[in-house]
């Protein structure tokens, strides 16, 4: 059992991420029949790009851009650029007087020749500074809890329309280093290795019109632990993910694009008896599963279909220029109970582009959304070598 620290941090931790349930931590009472999936470091599924941001989280089958390895690496190869970054800065709950609570992302591609591409991405999640306490209560010492994750790619086209994708992801996460020792257990930061496998399908026309088809399993790794009880690992949150946009290109001016994805974590539920509860047998057998077995026991149990969220979402192009942005997200209360409308905005100029998203206000009172308001900044620079593609000596090799 974690102490009180440990367990006033995770809750801390995960309703930075935007999550209402702590089921995961501890033994107690759930309501019955209720079906309940958390993960360690769940700042791996917030959206951190400005562009996806505005439609609802919607990036596995967007067109490519330069935040395309936060989402589906495949799509590198098909850019209209030999190089792409972006960055992104998303202040977190900001709707609860939150001032320390930030996500940094920043994310490449390099098109080695019309074929193939290397891609990198890194995360930062600040969750600011907070105060431990002993099982009484007591102020103890501060922390300040970080978090972060570095990914290489490699993306290369299998046919002209196809490609597939490959990712190696390190993450870190320090929640509980500076937590006070207590109980014989040792804190220490957790770390996990990971890797992602992405397609994507591309049957658009040089307008731009036609529709493409993505699919994402992410996040494959080890469990990550903070202490230094091996028994006491949680699963990384591993995830299935589809999905499917259309553009219809009206002119040469202006375009349509609408999407939807679908995404199922690869996390088994949460245990829980007849009588609504999980015992503390049942936690250890939950745990005690192997990663593998993990990820197809995730698709047994009751409630398949509400584990499953949704994002749908719409971009209108003018110019390729100026952009207008609408989505909604959808996620089931067992997961966490996220559901959202978003708007963006972006505008682009020559190599530079700048891209806007807001979270739109949900709920009232305590039953108000707690990320409302959220906005993120994004800014994007597409570039090109100085002989194109087909000129490179790569792709001469």
């Amino acid at each position: 059992m974690k102490s009180s620290v440990i367990f006033r941090l995770s809750a801390f931790f995960i309703l930075m991420a935007g999550y209402h349930s702590l089921q995961a931590q501890y033994t107690g009472s759930t309501p019955t029949g209720a079906t309940f999936v958390t993960t360690a470091v769940p700042f791996l599924r917030i959206s951190p790009d400005a562009r996806a941001g505005g439609m609802g989280d919607l990036g596995v089958a967007t067109s490519p851009d330069a935040n395309s390895a936060l989402y589906n690496n495949a799509k590198s190869p098909f850019a209209k650029h030999d190089i792409g970054i972006g960055l992104t800065y998303t202040p977190w709950l900001k709707d609860l007087g939150l001032n320390d609570v930030y996500l940094l992302a920043a994310s490449g591609f390099y098109k080695l020749n019309d074929k193939q591409a290397l891609t990198s991405s890194i995360r930062y999640f600040s969750l600011g500074n907070i105060q431990f306490t002993d099982a009484s209560g007591n102020a103890l010492n501060t922390g300040q809890p970080r978090e972060w994750s570095f990914d290489l790619g490699y993306s290369q086209k299998l046919a002209d329309k196809l490609s597939l994708g490959l990712a190696l992801r390190y993450i870190h996460s320090n929640l509980a280093a500076s937590a006070p020792n207590s109980g014989g257990a040792i804190y220490k930061a957790g770390t996990s290795v990971a890797g992602d496998i992405n397609l994507f399908y591309t049957n658009t026309k040089e307008n731009g019109q036609g529709y493409n088809l993505g699919a994402t399993i992410t996040n494959l790794g080890t469990k990550i632990g903070y202490t230094n009880d091996a028994t006491q690992k949680d699963y990384i949150p591993a995830n299935l993910s589809i999905g499917g946009t259309y553009t219809a290109a009206f002119d040469e001016q202006n375009k349509l694009t609408f999407g939807i994805d679908l995404h199922k974590l690869l996390v088994p539920q949460i245990p829980i008896d007849s009588s609504g509860y999980t015992s503390s047998t049942a936690l250890t057998d939950y745990r005690s599963k192997s990663v593998v077995s993990s990820w197809f026991n995730s698709f047994s149990g009751p409630g398949q279909l509400s584990l499953v969220n949704l994002s749908v979402g719409a971009e209108y192009a003018y110019q390729d220029q100026f952009f207008v942005r609408a989505g909604y997200y959808y996620e089931d209360k067992s997961q966490g109970d996220r559901k959202f409308f978003t708007v963006g905005l972006g505008v682009k100029y020559n190599i530079i582009g700048l891209n806007f998203s807001y979270l739109v206000p949900s709920g009232n009172g305590v039953t108000r959304n707690p990320l409302s308001n959220t906005l993120r900044f994004g800014l994007v620079f597409d570039l090109d070598n100085n002989k194109n593609s087909t000129g490179s000596p790569a792709a001469q090799q």
